[in-house]
């Protein structure tokens, strides 16, 4: 069991994909009818990397981009941010980083990802073997690197790795279908890795594909806290979160707020959550600091850019009413 401890040193490995996000200028506008767009650094991994980022930590991202001018804007885009990108390798070929346009707008909202022939999905063993883990305090992945070879078997390398060099793994579950080549091989395969790890996030739709039945969610989120993770999330949308720890659950409620957008709330509650550990606040103070930095991703445009600093998330708690459980 890795020591939690370590976040403190406050130097995060990421892993995954990076990509390009497009917004229709200006919001409410509909992909269809949008004459301009606004581009913006994006990916669940590359989100992540940005918000611990702006919280002041150190990080790296490990990951593919293709040769390509959308490759070069992202390789740019994280460097913007003060993210280290010499683990990341460029692919060449035919591969391609991914593109996603998503709507400012919650009613008919509509959003478009580009996944074919994906550039992160070719991250092999190499990349991740090159990787020096006594330099970082905790390695922190999504299941989107599982869901195609060699990036998944990459991906379980990196675990033995880190673990081997006494890091705590932290992994988001980050189910999504379309990357699969069925639902069994990803419910093993989610299963296998969250065995693996220290701190597992996820929603209640996640955890209940992990366990096979969608009410059977929960128990599965309690399965991992009892048996190998020392920290499980149960998120549950409007009704908030449950916390699963060796001490104990704890229930938290959501920050309401004037919703922009249904995207990139996950990528900054981990953001959020995991730069409030590494700062040495509680685990409950940090799942609701996360909840906080989800709040203010939704009532923005983008959502790497849309990551709040210490400054912000502090300004916007001292603001708000404060969390509501249904």
């Amino acid at each position: 069991m890795a020591d939690l401890n370590r976040l403190g040193e406050n130097r995060f490995l990421v892993l995954g994909r990076a990509g390009m996000d497009l917004y229709p200028d200006p919001p409410g506008t509909s992909i269809e009818e949008a004459r301009r767009f606004t581009a913006c650094l994006g990916g669940s991994s590359g989100n992540i990397a940005a918000g611990l980022a702006r919280h002041g930590a150190q990080v790296a991202l490990v990951t593919r981009v293709s040769q390509d001018p959308v490759g070069q804007f992202c390789l740019k885009e994280l460097e913007s941010y003060g993210i280290e990108t010499s683990y990341v390798t460029t692919s060449t070929g035919e591969t391609r980083t991914s593109l996603a346009l998503a709507e400012s707008r919650l009613e008919n909202h509509q959003a478009v990802l580009y996944r074919n022939g994906a550039a992160d999905f070719e991250m092999s063993a190499e990349d991740v073997q090159k990787i020096d883990y006594t330099r970082f305090s905790a390695l922190i992945a999504t299941g989107t690197c599982l869901a195609a070879e060699p990036s998944r078997s990459a991906t379980f390398k990196a675990f033995e790795l880190a673990r081997a060099a006494g890091l705590p793994v932290i992994f988001d579950i980050d189910y999504r279908p379309y990357s699969w080549p069925s639902a069994d091989i990803a419910a093993e395969t989610y299963s296998r890795a969250a065995d693996l790890c220290d701190i597992i996030i996820g929603n209640d739709v996640e955890f209940g594909f992990m366990a096979g039945e969608f009410d059977q969610g929960l128990a599965k989120a309690r399965q991992l806290a009892a048996d190998s993770a020392q920290i499980v999330v149960y998120k549950m949308g409007e009704k908030g979160a449950i916390t699963l720890t060796k001490g104990g659950e704890t229930q938290t409620g959501i920050f309401k707020v004037q919703a922009l957008k249904p995207v990139g709330a996950g990528d900054a509650f981990m953001g959020g959550f995991v730069a409030s550990l590494a700062a040495g606040h509680s685990v409950k103070d940090a799942v609701t600091r996360g909840s906080a930095c989800a709040s203010i991703v939704v009532s923005r445009v983008g959502c790497a850019p849309a990551m709040p600093t210490p400054a912000e998330l502090s300004d916007f708690l001292n603001n708000h009413p404060g969390p509501t459980l249904p």
